[in-house]
């Protein structure tokens, strides 16, 4: 397999550091480190991207080269993940657990609008990516805060702040002050996955722990299959964050 370095960009490959694989680019981050002695190379597949740490004082392009030489190794980490998808014009994102073909228009409205199968929007070429991530995760926090506000009122709970972020290893927290933070990429995944984290992180406004009086309030409060939306996660969760939003 073909492993080279390159400086080419198209719409959806990065324009960073990359290293190509057969005919896909891989982007590299690379991380300076005052105390690194020598490079290290390391496979993000949940980010579905390649990070470089080297010396503070070091030539970019040398050690983007020697990633490149690490070929066997590059091969079989790249095996193991599917590849990220640069989303942009052309590309599809899931809302809602449905793909979304990304429809875009320069003269059309910036506004993101919401079709059965597509996203439409307009405006700068490259802004496109940057503005889903925004509508994403504003469309995340505007459904998660009332949906926890909704179901802990059902169980007659008090919800204290709730947030969104982008956390790797969990899809949702709660706090013993009753604050709630949940990752906005479960605006991907089907309303039941994500109502079903929701339920979770709401039920331990009464338990913090995991007994089974908490899985209990949990199967109370979610209005479907808990354990279904559980086995879709361990199955397809780690698949959203492949999706990038900026080259």
């Amino acid at each position: 397999m073909r492993i080279t370095l390159s400086n080419a960009s198209s719409d959806f490959a990065p324009d960073g550091p990359h290293i190509w694989v057969g005919d896909e680019a891989w982007p590299v981050r690379v991380v300076r480190h005052a105390q690194s002695r020598r490079y290290r190379l390391v496979f993000d597949g949940a980010r579905g991207e390649l990070r470089l740490t080297v010396p503070r004082r070091t030539n970019e392009r040398a050690a983007l080269k020697w990633a490149g030489e690490q070929q066997a190794w590059l091969v079989e980490q790249v095996g193991k993940a599917a590849l990220p998808v640069i989303v942009g014009p052309g590309a599809a994102v899931p809302v809602f657990g449905v793909e979304r073909h990304i429809d875009w228009t320069a003269t059309a409205p910036r506004a993101i609008r919401l079709g059965d199968g597509s996203l439409h929007v307009g405006g700068p070429l490259e802004t496109v990516g940057r503005r889903i991530e925004r509508w994403l995760k504003g469309q995340a926090l505007d459904l998660m805060e009332r949906e926890s506000h909704e179901i802990a009122a059902a169980a007659g709970l008090s919800v204290g702040r709730v947030g969104v972020g982008d956390p790797r290893s969990r899809w949702g927290s709660c706090t013993h002050d009753g604050d709630l933070r949940y990752s906005w990429r479960l605006v991907m995944a089907p309303d039941h996955v994500r109502r079903a984290t929701v339920a979770h992180e709401v039920a331990h406004l009464r338990h913090m722990d995991h007994g089974p009086a908490f899985h209990a309030l949990v199967d109370e409060l979610h209005d479907g299959d808990v354990a279904a939306a559980r086995g879709w996660l361990r199955r397809e969760g780690r698949a959203l964050h492949r999706y990038r939003f900026t080259a």
